[in-house]
């Protein structure tokens, strides 16, 4: 089964997965009308700054909001939900071979708000380009946001500028929107959308009031999929653990599916020929996951992360507390006693460096054949 989502209502607080927290803090600054005029908001595209952004903005110009979200039926919030209120821009990456500012995109990016709000750049990439090239904010970008700030608000209200993905500026688009961070116009609200902060210059970090949004609670995640997808409460619990608070990562273990099981069993016969000490086995497994493509090899390396935690869990804490299906816990029951305090880091920091070596073009029958050999030692040392 193909799981997708559909959510034309995602700029409510009520829509945004979990964060409780923040919307509290949120509703709180707009009702105190002390209202910082730039925030970044930073996270993972999947644990939902953009979702969150947009909820607050629809909160900002509701003309009928309550203690708790904004009413979602009056003019205002109608003309938010199509996202073509007058007053309310999006700055975000393109593909300069296409087009030279965001507004030559802006009925693609309408379309992906409208679809699914919770998306990540390659996600958005692959959307607007079929050769799959990075997009960027480029440095003309810089006038068109400082034009659009500095124009007379069309309903007389607030002004917003919603820049996702900041981090993908140019820099020289960067530096250029220092001053107007700064001093922006009366009434002007500027919203920086970024997911890996480090990557965003530190003068405009400095002018930010900083929105730190953290993975979302396993137990909002679960609710979520329960409601949203039709999943009985195991599976949901399962997907929400896998996923680590990362609504993406979610959605794509529910995707995968059918595959689960093939990763299963991957898994097992990796760990089996590596604790057998059976180097021809480890080889050969080696050889035959090394013409996968990488997307699932990537996933592999993120399925044994989720195996060694839920072993931890089981060994630490209780059985009870493990999140995996029945056949996993058949295997688990035998092979979760070989991952312990005395490896874990280990594992964990093996299998991510292979994540990362995957994702830049490592010779995969190099590093799979290395990372069995690792894994052996590992087993051995529990």
């Amino acid at each position: 089964m193909y799981f997708t989502i559909l959510l034309t209502l995602i700029v409510k607080f009520t829509d945004v997965i979990g964060q409780e927290s923040l919307k509290a803090e949120l509703r709180k600054e707009i009702n105190s009308g002390k209202i910082a005029h730039a925030k970044l908001f930073f996270g993972k595209s999947g644990y939902g700054p953009l979702p969150l952004a947009l909820s607050f903005v629809q909160y900002l110009y509701c003309e009928q909001k309550t203690e708790i979200d904004s009413c979602g039926e009056c003019p205002s919030c109608k003309r938010i939900h199509d996202f073509n209120h007058p007053d309310i821009h999006y700055v975000f990456p393109i593909i300069k071979s296409a087009h030279q500012v965001s507004s030559g995109a802006i009925n693609e990016w309408r379309e992906q708000l409208l679809t699914n709000p919770y998306f990540n750049l390659s996600s958005w990439s692959s959307k607007i380009d079929s050769k799959n090239h990075r997009p960027i904010i480029p440095a003309e970008e810089s006038l068109e946001i400082i034009q659009k700030l500095n124009l007379k608000s069309y309903e007389g209200g607030p002004k917003v500028m919603i820049i996702w993905m900041a981090e993908e500026m140019n820099v020289n688009c960067s530096n250029k929107l220092l001053k107007i961070l700064e001093e922006p116009p009366t009434n002007t609200f500027i919203l920086l959308i970024v997911e890996n902060v480090e990557n965003l210059l530190l003068t405009i970090q400095s002018r930010t009031q900083k929105i730190n949004v953290s993975r979302i609670a396993s137990d909002d995640l679960s609710s979520y999929l329960v409601q949203n997808f039709q999943l009985n409460r195991i599976d949901a619990d399962s997907a929400s653990a896998f996923a680590e608070g990362d609504f993406l990562v979610a959605l794509d273990f529910l995707n995968t599916t059918e595959e689960q099981a093939i990763y299963r069993e991957q898994f097992v016969q990796m760990m089996r020929a590596s604790y057998k000490k059976d180097v021809l086995g480890m080889l050969d497994w080696a050889d035959k996951i090394a013409t996968e493509p990488k997307e699932r090899q990537k996933f592999f390396i993120v399925y044994s992360l989720h195996m060694f935690r839920q072993s931890i869990m089981a060994n630490y804490i209780g059985p009870e507390m493990m999140r995996v299906s029945q056949e996993e816990e058949n295997f688990l029951k035998n092979f979760a006693p070989f991952i312990s305090g005395n490896n874990i880091r280990e594992f964990q920091e093996t299998f991510d460096n292979a994540h990362y070596h995957i994702d830049r073009n490592a010779n995969p029958k190099i590093l799979f054949t290395q990372l069995c050999f690792q894994t052996m030692r590992y087993i051995h040392a529990a």
